[in-house]
């Protein structure tokens, strides 16, 4: 193997940056060179921070949601509304609709959406967990505040489907979101007005 670069743990450290995601080769040498540039002691506290936030970072039992405890911080908030669940596909919506600051209820994490040609079901995503806090009797409302694609769209029904059987209302967010788009990069003015703006699950079926 011919070596591109004129050491060889320089080589390793841009291999290493370049397999995450969005960063190729050309951006993890200008990273690797910057890291050269800075005392040992930044370099260390990165490594720190990286080893930390892999092996002390845990999911939060109630709500999926990343959290440095058993229960994140939010579903721990006796300030939230705790009957109101909006349930998101990842983590960065959680983080898309807490900027917004209009949302205060709690939230479930999925982990994904049902996608059969990614080979994503039911049974990949937190949908049992969901199912279990709401026959627990303690929600009134959950909102279905996924990305208005088609998989996004599919998941919506097939929860709305499974909690048909429970007492609670089932709203999704208002299509102030253009279908088709992600929740993490809608602007937060438009979708904190989705989730105010929400509807009842029902109004959104097309028959």
């Amino acid at each position: 193997m011919i070596q591109k670069y004129p050491s060889t743990l320089l080589e390793n450290a841009v291999s290493e940056l370049s397999a995450l995601p969005g960063v190729g080769r050309k951006t993890a040498l200008r990273l690797a060179l910057y890291l050269l540039k800075r005392d040992v002691d930044y370099a260390e506290k990165l490594s720190l921070a990286i080893h930390d936030l892999r092996t002390q970072v845990r999911y939060c039992e109630v709500c999926h949601n990343i959290s440095d405890k058993a229960v994140c911080s939010i579903c721990l908030n006796p300030a939230r509304d705790h009957r109101l669940v909006c349930v998101v596909e990842s983590i960065r919506e959680v983080m898309a609709i807490e900027n917004t600051g209009q949302f205060h209820g709690l939230y479930h994490v999925l982990g994904g959406v049902i996608s059969p040609i990614d080979g994503i079901g039911p049974n990949d995503l937190e949908i049992d967990s969901l199912v279990n806090r709401v026959a627990s009797g303690e929600i009134a409302e959950v909102i279905l505040a996924l990305s208005t694609t088609m998989e996004g769209d599919t998941t919506n029904y097939f929860i709305y489907k499974k909690l048909s059987a429970y007492p609670v209302k089932v709203s999704v967010i208002a299509r102030g979101i253009s279908i088709g788009d992600e929740i993490e990069y809608a602007d937060e003015v438009t979708l904190g007005r989705s989730i105010l703006n929400r509807t009842d699950f029902k109004d959104s079926l097309r028959f």
